[in-house]
């Protein structure tokens, strides 16, 4: 399905990764966003889970490796253009995930990534949605017990 003008909503994952008190930021090297600083993340492939979906981004746009442990929101992400027509709309998933290993390397559609601390993120100019996501996933990861990853339903049709 292709991403810009599409027929219908294209689901994907945003993913804040924590490791201590910083989360793991993406500059976007793509559009939508380009040069804009956010969440690693992107549209869930055919036969993916939202997991793998999230765990896939990170490695590719940042060659680290994380552990999932909560959904922090679920957000639609509408972009028109200046004709007021439907350029890019997302279903988002973002999830709260722990860095396990590996240094953030920029990849894929990242022009760069870092760690940031939460009084880092006003002068990056965030969107709003994406600066209420990362504190609410911060504050997650600092006030929730280690839990287990949130349970995927997952149906395969056709097995016996």
């Amino acid at each position: 399905m292709k991403r810009e003008y599409p027929k219908a909503p294209i689901a994907g994952v945003g993913v804040v990764v924590v490791k201590g008190d910083k989360v793991l930021l993406v500059r976007r090297g793509k559009e939508p966003g380009r040069g804009r600083w956010g969440l690693p993340g992107g549209a869930i492939e055919l036969g993916e889970t939202v997991a793998q979906a999230a765990e896939r981004e990170v490695d590719e746009e940042c060659g680290v490796e994380i552990e999932i442990r909560d959904v922090i929101e679920v957000i639609d992400r509408i972009i028109p253009d200046d004709d007021g027509q439907i350029r890019y709309h997302y279903i988002l998933i973002d999830l709260l995930a722990e860095h396990r290993r590996g240094d953030p390397i920029a990849s894929s559609d990242a022009a760069e990534v870092r760690w940031v601390l939460e009084k880092e993120l006003d002068p990056l100019e965030l969107s709003p949605a994406t600066s209420r996501v990362i504190r609410k996933g911060l504050r997650m990861a600092a006030t929730e017990p280690q839990r287990q990853p949130p349970i995927y339903l997952q149906q395969t049709w056709g097995a016996d």
